[in-house]
């Protein structure tokens, strides 16, 4: 049985052949990867990508401080803006 701390999916588990011809696990972290949009998928600027920068940053700097900040990117918020403020006006 593996260790608690190492049941979490969390961690990635990588297959290592060892020169004895056993296959072992190892739990490694996952790669860090940037913040991405959540309609269209591109890079969210503003958000940083590494844990030391997370950690120490307060959390007004963390993401962008307006609506949907750090979830969709400035394009994106501005078509769905454009598009609630139609369906209101249209009504």
């Amino acid at each position: 049985m593996v260790r608690p701390m190492q049941r979490s999916r969390s961690l990635k588990r990588v297959y290592r052949r060892t020169p004895g011809g056993k296959t072992v696990v190892h739990y490694e972290r996952r790669k860090r990867t940037p913040m991405r949009c959540a309609r269209c998928g591109t890079i969210l600027f503003g958000v940083p990508t590494t844990d030391e920068l997370r950690r120490s940053l307060p959390k007004s700097s963390k993401r962008p401080e307006r609506i949907f900040g750090g979830f969709l990117c400035a394009r994106c918020l501005r078509e769905v803006l454009k598009q609630v403020v139609r369906e209101s006006v249209s009504r």
